[in-house]
This record gives C-alpha cells, sequence and structure tokens, in this order.
C-alpha cells in the first residue's frame, strides 16, 4: 500500500470521489502543510492557520497507480485556480499534492508538466514534501456520506463505471 495526500479544494467532495475508486482503500480528511499541528477548522476557515483541506489516500498501486490518482485530481479541480475552488475561497482550498517519498514528487512533476500543455494559465497545484497531516474533527469524515445533499463543487460523473469500486 502506498500514500499520497491531495488537495482539491473542500475536502468533502474529494474524499468521497476518491472513495468510490478501484484501488483506494482508505481516505481519510484533515489539514495539510501549514504553519502548525492540530490546528481546528474554524481556524483553518479563519485563516489563522495556513493549513490546505486535503485527503489522505491509501491506494493499493497493483490496482492504481499514482498517475491515474493524478488524472481524477485533474477531472474534479480547475489546476489553474489559485485558493479557490467552486465557490470556495481561502487558502484552505489551494490545490496540492503532498509527497512522503521522492519516487512520488517525481512522478507528480513529471504529469503536472505533461498535462501544462493542455491549459493557457500555468497550472497553480503545489506539489510539496508533506510536513504534517492532522485528522479534521470526526464530523467531517465521510461527510457526503452522512450528508448526501450536502454542498459539494466536484461533478461525480466524471467517474466512469469500470473506474468504480
Amino acid at each position: 500500500m502506498k500514500t499520497i495526500y491531495l488537495a482539491g479544494g473542500c475536502f468533502w467532495g474529494v474524499e468521497a470521489y476518491y472513495k468510490k475508486l478501484k484501488g483506494v482503500t482508505d481516505t481519510q480528511v484533515g489539514y495539510a502543510n501549514g504553519n502548525y499541528p492540530n490546528p481546528t477548522y474554524q481556524e483553518v476557515c479563519d485563516e489563522k492557520a495556513t493549513h490546505a483541506e486535503a485527503v489522505k489516500v491509501v491506494f493499493n498501486e497493483k490496482q492504481i497507480t499514482l498517475e491515474k490518482l493524478l488524472e481524477h485530481l485533474f477531472r474534479i479541480i480547475d489546476p489553474t485556480s489559485v485558493n479557490k475552488q467552486g465557490h470556495d475561497e481561502g487558502i484552505q482550498y489551494r490545490t496540492g499534492v503532498y509527497f512522503e517519498n521522492k519516487e512520488d514528487e517525481t512522478v507528480a512533476r513529471k504529469y503536472v508538466q505533461l498535462r501544462q500543455k493542455d491549459y493557457r494559465k500555468p497550472i497553480a497545484l503545489e506539489i510539496q514534501a508533506l510536513r504534517g497531516f492532522y485528522d479534521a474533527e470526526t464530523y467531517h469524515q465521510d461527510y457526503l456520506d452522512k450528508n448526501p445533499n450536502g454542498y459539494c463543487h466536484v461533478d461525480f460523473r466524471v467517474l466512469r463505471p469500470e473506474e468504480k469500486k
């Protein structure tokens, strides 16, 4: 099993999307790469904490590759948008790939470089070593499962039937 941390705006929809993918074995929403440990949701929303809303994605690389996970990220975000996805605005809604090893950094950078040709504006997705991931509060975990009519910027229609669990 491998782990990558992905930020794509509000973490509710990103988590719900990745949970549906074949090869993804676990997800957890939380706060990544901010200015201090263990922020609260309110601190993140108030921008006292500078973390990105992110999803820890645990996956079986024999079933799904990191490149494929990144392809899915690009399906559900505007990678050229800075600190905004859907109706959500703020630094916590930035997009990013946070890695734990150099191999994953290389894959992510190569993928973004290849995809840049598809966009007129520069890709704003940050690619950084993970500097801390802190679980979000319990009510945020599996939020759209518990609140199926909750707000979500992710278009689940881009998920193809053969890609679903």
